[in-house]
């Protein structure tokens, strides 16, 4: 696949951050639509609409059932969460998220190197299940290395916290 020349063109790039699977009914049942998501139909769509790169979140447990869908090429990324929702009875506590990458922008050594995790904590204020605070949503913009003209299509909006957070990012100047 031929990527477009860096710093010359403007890249489309897509985030998914669907229900993870299993959890679409537990977290959405109020919502007129709490389907379960097809994760390889989502996928292929990925593949086929976003050939400059995508990201996809999932969790842990749903990591085993969602990588083999993905093209080898896909690297396996880390939000590490320091504040983290404990519940009741489950021991190790889920304190991580894998997010999958496929593509971006390449970067010259010019460019400080993206580190392959963020640390971030939780935000309780979305009032949505998942809502990513604006350092996850800061990372991952230089993980795919996304410039000012470059688009993002958050797939599954919800908060809208990655719309407001590619504009502020956008905004600053510098981005890479």
């Amino acid at each position: 696949m031929t990527r477009p020349t860096p710093y010359l063109s403007n890249l489309r790039f897509a985030y998914a951050d669907p229900p993870y699977p299993g959890q679409a009914r537990r977290h959405y049942a109020d919502q007129p639509v709490c389907q379960e998501v097809n994760h390889s139909i989502l996928i292929g769509t990925l593949e086929a609409h976003y050939p400059d790169g995508w990201a996809l979140s999932t969790s842990s447990p749903a990591l085993r059932q969602v990588l083999p869908l993905c093209p080898p090429e896909v690297r396996a990324m880390a939000w590490v969460k320091p504040f983290a929702s404990f519940k009741p009875g489950v021991n190790p506590g889920y304190c991580w998220e894998p997010v999958l990458v496929m593509g971006g922008r390449k970067l010259g050594r010019e460019v400080p190197t993206v580190r392959d995790w963020v640390s971030a904590n939780i935000t309780l204020k979305r009032g949505m299940p998942g809502a990513k605070p604006l350092e996850f949503c800061f990372w991952l913009f230089r993980v795919l290395g996304i410039q000012a003209g470059d688009s993002l299509d958050d797939l599954f909006p919800g908060s809208g916290a990655i719309t407001q957070a590619l504009d502020i990012y956008q905004r600053q100047g510098r981005l890479v």
